[in-house]
């Protein structure tokens, strides 16, 4: 919360809010053009929509996809956030710097593995029927 000189809190305003989506379209659009594994989980998110159109999936399976692909995107954009201030405040190398933004690629990892997992359970029953008719 922003605080103005009086310490009192900034009054809302719909324009302040409208640059604040701005500013977070502006991260994802980041995200997207630099982060190369962001292009892969963009086809494998189209890959996975697809499939759950095509399969007509049921609503609490749409959920778990929604929900994973969710968690799936904000790892990485946390990854880059985390990379980008990482670099910023450590230009040179260092051994914690690096282990920071390991261990944030570790958290995309552990995401997309569990997705994964996930899927595998809502797509597989599917696939199997068109694998054995």
């Amino acid at each position: 919360m922003k605080l103005i000189p009086n310490d009192q809190p900034k009054k809302f305003s719909w324009l302040d809010r409208r640059k604040s989506f701005e500013y977070a379209f502006r991260g994802i659009k980041h995200v997207l053009r630099s982060q190369h594994n962001a292009w892969l989980h963009a086809v494998a998110t189209i890959v996975v929509l697809l499939m759950g159109l095509t399969f007509r999936i049921a609503n609490t399976e749409w959920c778990c996809v929604v929900v994973c692909l969710t968690v799936v995107w904000t790892a990485e954009a946390l990854n880059t956030a985390v990379e980008l201030l990482t670099d910023l405040v450590s230009p040179e190398f260092h051994p914690l710097a690096g282990k920071c933004k390991d261990v944030a690629a570790g958290a995309v990892l552990i995401a997309a593995v569990g997705a994964g997992l996930v899927g595998s359970i809502v797509f597989g029953p599917y696939l199997m029927k068109l694998a054995i008719p």
